[in-house]
């Protein structure tokens, strides 16, 4: 047996909480299923095969080792298709996986990837497979949006949150990719300090507003950019069996991920913004800032109802132009 295994993401290794798992799988008393959640779907994975490789090959048994994707007693489920649902018949289909008997480990690992995307007659049926485990089985349901899973799903899990607080948008991106993003936010800081300076003029008011649409023409390059840069990396690591609904959910995946990082930044520039107004003596900034985060949180918000998002960072700018100026 290798004496390297899946290693745990390099700003999580020795944590507690990795140390708590640890020590759950050495004394054999990890729980039958786990909520991972957190706001990067990569890191989550990434911490779901290190799991699920310590389940699947304990050095304990004297069993051939396979890396965890690829290991026999490894199962998965995904969202799949343009809606990007996870439905009835693939959780029963998983569901008849895990009943069988194991193949080459004493154990089973299942993993649930972007669980929160199970429709309502997915969720009521994974609901009983929790309510009567498997022997021998071990679910890890990944998700950022836990509270959009059944309550009753979530009470029956053991919960871990993981924060990557290193984590970046465009962490695939090429040089140009970056370059126009920090254009981007620099335009972007720019425009709110014109909102805040108190202009009446019309062919002012009229930049403004013509600003509003070179930022959104701008993140959507860069989005559409970083997308396509990540997804290249990441098809050629895909497996073989991989399947076009598959893919396509996946290559979703990828660009939801981008945008809301993308938006994550965006919230920080606001607030870097905002600090600096505040440095200098504009207390209205506070509420000006409080206002635009809660609506740039509810623009994100909406994209979850498939609001494309062009449309959403249009909604933020817009309110945005009201929030800050000083007319």
């Amino acid at each position: 047996m290798p004496s390297v295994r899946t290693p745990w993401p390099s700003a999580l290794d020795g944590t507690p909480t990795v140390a708590v798992i640890e020590r759950a799988i050495e004394r054999r008393r990890l729980a039958h299923s786990l909520l991972l959640q957190g706001d990067n779907l990569g890191t989550l994975a990434l911490v779901a095969h290190a799991i699920a490789d310590r389940l699947l090959n304990d050095p304990r048994q004297p069993t051939q080792y396979f890396p965890p994707k690829v290991h026999p007693d490894f199962h998965a489920l995904r969202p799949a298709g343009k809606a990007r649902q996870i439905g009835a018949d693939s959780t029963r289909e998983l569901i008849g996986t895990i009943q069988m008997s194991a193949t080459v480990s004493p154990r089973k690992v299942a993993v649930i990837y972007e669980a929160d995307r199970m429709n309502t007659a997915a969720a009521n049926i994974f609901l009983k497979t929790l309510e009567e485990p498997t022997p021998s089985t071990t679910i890890l349901l990944l998700t950022t949006r836990p509270y959009s899973l059944l309550a009753t799903i979530r009470s029956r899990c053991l919960h871990f949150r993981f924060t990557d607080a290193g984590s970046e948008a465009l962490a695939d991106a090429d040089e140009p990719t970056r370059e126009l993003w920090e254009i981007t936010r620099a335009d972007y800081a720019a425009w709110l300090g014109l909102l805040t300076a108190g202009v009446v003029e019309k062919r002012a008011v009229a930049d403004q507003l013509m600003g509003v649409y070179g930022l959104i023409t701008r993140f959507n390059a860069v989005l559409a950019a970083a997308t396509d840069q990540a997804w290249k990396q990441q098809k050629g690591k895909l497996p073989a069996d991989i399947d076009n609904d598959e893919q396509a959910a996946i290559e979703t995946g990828i660009a939801n991920g981008i945008r809301q990082k993308l938006f994550i930044e965006l919230e920080h520039s606001t607030r870097a913004f905002a600090q600096e107004r505040l440095k200098a003596g504009d207390e209205t900034a506070r509420r000006s800032l409080t206002a635009a985060i809660g609506k740039l949180e509810h623009s994100v918000g909406l994209l979850r109802l498939n609001l494309n998002e062009a449309a959403a960072f249009e909604d933020f700018l817009l309110s945005s132009l009201r929030l800050w100026s000083k007319r």
